[in-house]
């Protein structure tokens, strides 16, 4: 990207897009009631996703931006694991019936803290309450730092199949710079004890824009992988927002590259991932060709939705645990973030719903623009407006916006087709956002645009 271009939109601060509308969108006129009926009207026949959420890890890494609390033993997260069991039964008991599943995510924080027992139980609860489909992908995140031999058996056991591993840098200063060090020998080691387990499909998350991070040690971090050949590389932009989480404070800002720097960093590891073979997709994710998400992107089946890219179809995303999202045809619910009206809402054997927002035509109509844009790079306003029954020129939230976008080569129009060319891609959001109406209006604080 040229330089010029990466200090235009240095200050843009725009949305992930991991949803539309976006979190900071909903409200508490979306409660309890309305999750219980959305759970009733889930067609029967049809799978859907399954996403679990564990607050917790075993050390706070001064970057991160997630929902998580930090437990020092095994105490807090096996408490929490029975009350996620019972959530899923409460969950469960609003459902139609035993639905298929074709998709189970967990996430944190650090799922694997809640212990391998706690897991197999867990586990078979959902093979209890749900018709778990043969080819069901099930995933897990794991901190390397903290896996433990009884737990990677109990991920095996239980049929797990991808794991995705933090790593985030190799660079020994920038490890110190975010509290998280992490050698190298015991990533790769863990890395080998998952695929000898039969846990083959390897993820790994990267950072750029991290502090005293440089272009050649983001280089060095993915060269360092490379020998293993993981399936999937996710490179994410670090977004610093203090005022939100508190803990980036401990990060000093003045160490933070510019937008420059930072799109130099992501244009180097992408660089050594295209040399290696490495299909790109969407915003920041590498996958190898053979990947299914790789798949997905070249026969245009890609999805975007809370948990990121992924190549699961299902419409019917199930959220279960403190602060997780789930999505329906009727729209998007919210459980409580913090651990205390959540937990007071699951023992007292109500679903702890704290938000959500219920689904317009419009909101359907932009929701498939911005898809569109983050996943594949191009839209066309011409087939999606006649899907939803209005003209493209409609389509565009903020014409000036998308007219400027098109002024500086950002994006290239053909016809009613928009697309964004290969070297603007980390520019995908900003593009995305000409079709976000609430973006304007919105008081929510924001990732950097680059």
């Amino acid at each position: 990207m040229r330089s010029e271009l990466a200090r235009l939109f240095e200050a843009a601060r725009v949305p992930r897009y991991t949803s539309y509308p976006t979190v900071p969108h909903f409200s508490s006129a979306v409660g309890p009631a309305e999750h219980a009926a959305w759970l009733a009207a889930v067609p029967a026949d049809r799978p859907v996703s399954l996403y679990l959420h564990v607050p917790y890890c075993r050390q706070l890494c001064w970057y991160c931006g997630c929902t998580t609390s930090i437990a020092a033993d095994d105490a807090r997260p096996a408490a929490y694991a029975a009350l996620l069991a019972a959530e899923l039964e409460l969950v469960a008991s609003h459902l139609p019936g035993r639905l298929p599943l074709g998709h189970l995510h967990w996430g944190g924080g650090t799922p694997t803290s809640i212990g391998a027992e706690a897991f197999r139980r867990l586990m078979a609860r959902i093979a209890d309450r749900f018709a778990v489909l043969p080819d069901a992908e099930k995933a897990v995140e794991i901190d390397p730092r903290f896996l433990r031999e009884e737990m990677i058996a109990a991920l095996a056991e239980t049929g797990i199949g991808r794991a995705s591993l933090g790593v985030q840098s190799f660079e020994p200063e920038v490890q110190r710079a975010i509290n998280r060090v992490q050698p190298l020998d015991r990533t790769l080691a863990v890395i080998e004890a998952l695929r000898r387990a039969g846990i083959t499909a390897i993820n790994v998350d990267l950072l750029y824009g991290l502090p005293r991070q440089t272009v050649e040690g983001c280089r060095a971090t993915v060269r360092a992988l490379l020998p293993v050949l993981p399936d999937r590389f996710a490179i994410f932009g670090y977004a610093h927002l203090p005022a939100l989480k508190k803990h980036q404070r401990m990060i000093d800002a003045r160490e933070l590259p510019d937008a420059v720097a930072r799109v130099a960093q992501f244009e180097a590891m992408a660089e050594e991932l295209g040399a290696a073979g490495y299909v790109p997709i969407g915003l920041d994710h590498f996958a190898r060709p053979e990947d299914p998400m790789a798949r997905a992107a070249a026969d245009g089946t890609l999805r975007r939705n809370f948990q990121g890219y992924t190549a699961d179809p299902a419409d019917t995303l199930i959220g279960v645990g403190a602060s997780a999202i789930s999505s329906f045809r009727e729209g998007y619910v919210q459980n409580h973030h913090e651990l205390v009206p959540w937990r007071t809402a699951i023992r007292a054997g109500r679903l702890a719903t704290s938000r959500g927002l219920v689904l317009s035509d419009r909101d359907r109509l932009e929701r498939a623009l911005i898809e569109q844009v983050m996943c594949f790079g191009a839209v066309d306003l011409a087939a999606i407006g006649a899907r939803f029954g209005v003209r493209a020129e409609r389509c565009v939230a903020a014409p000036a916006r998308l007219a400027e976008l098109e002024r500086l080569g950002v994006v290239a129009r053909e016809g009613t087709v928009l697309r964004v060319p290969e070297i603007y891609r980390p520019l995908l959001r900003v593009v995305a956002a000409v079709f976000d109406r609430y973006l304007e209006s919105s008081s929510a604080r924001h990732a950097v645009a680059v």
